[in-house]
């Protein structure tokens, strides 16, 4: 199986939608790192801040480094080979660089719908500044109001799911294990409920 590494440069994550001034470039290519690998590629990556253990662990990254410092990063590896260096490549180029014909990389991935993918991740992070960059950046372009709206839906029900599910976890446990009639109920000396007296931060983990 041909296989196919990307060696990023010192960055906090590679989504690209991180904060209010995104590179558009990197969702792209994070996409179509994902289509490569529907077409049955291996595909691996490796962020300099996160995992400089890969970057040791490979003698042609290593010597790439030593001859052109970070300026080479990002370096494109297929079957250990370096086929890339300094520049995220374009679906097509993926495509021949992978042995793939042109016809098979078609991509719906554009500036408008990278902006309804950030609007997404906004919502899922909770990042008010993101929200409203992104909000502009899509109305500007020409995004309706309507796909917006949908798009801060599904991350809101993508948000959810894992609340939902502990929260069933949390109820199904609680049926099985219930209080003895006649116990009384002892409450938590760190949280209070609601109808009492809020906590004056005298130390507990909601004061």
């Amino acid at each position: 199986m041909l296989k196919l590494q990307v060696f990023d440069p010192a960055m906090c994550c590679s989504t690209g939608v991180c904060g209010p001034n995104p590179d558009p470039v990197l969702p792209r290519f994070a996409a179509d790192l994902q289509w490569l690998a529907k077409q049955g590629i291996a595909v691996e990556r490796f962020n300099l801040a996160q995992q400089p253990q890969a970057f040791a662990a490979s003698e042609m990254v290593k010597t790439a480094l030593a001859e052109y410092g970070n300026d080479c990063l990002p370096l494109i590896l297929v079957n250990d080979g370096i086929v890339s260096r300094g520049s995220y490549p374009t679906r097509k180029e993926l495509a021949t660089l992978a042995g793939l014909s042109d016809d098979e990389a078609p991509s719906l991935y554009t500036e408008a719908v990278a902006e309804l993918v950030a609007i997404g991740a906004s919502i899922a992070s909770n990042c008010e500044p993101c929200f409203k960059f992104h909000f502009d950046k899509a109305r500007k372009l020409g995004v309706s109001v309507e796909d917006m709206a949908r798009a801060v839906d599904t991350a809101q029900m993508v948000k959810e799911s894992p609340a939902r599910s502990v929260l069933n976890l949390a109820n199904r446990l609680l049926q099985r294990e219930k209080t003895p009639k006649g116990l009384p109920i002892t409450q938590s000396s760190c949280c209070t409920p609601s109808t009492t007296t809020p906590s004056t931060g005298s130390g507990g983990c909601c004061g």
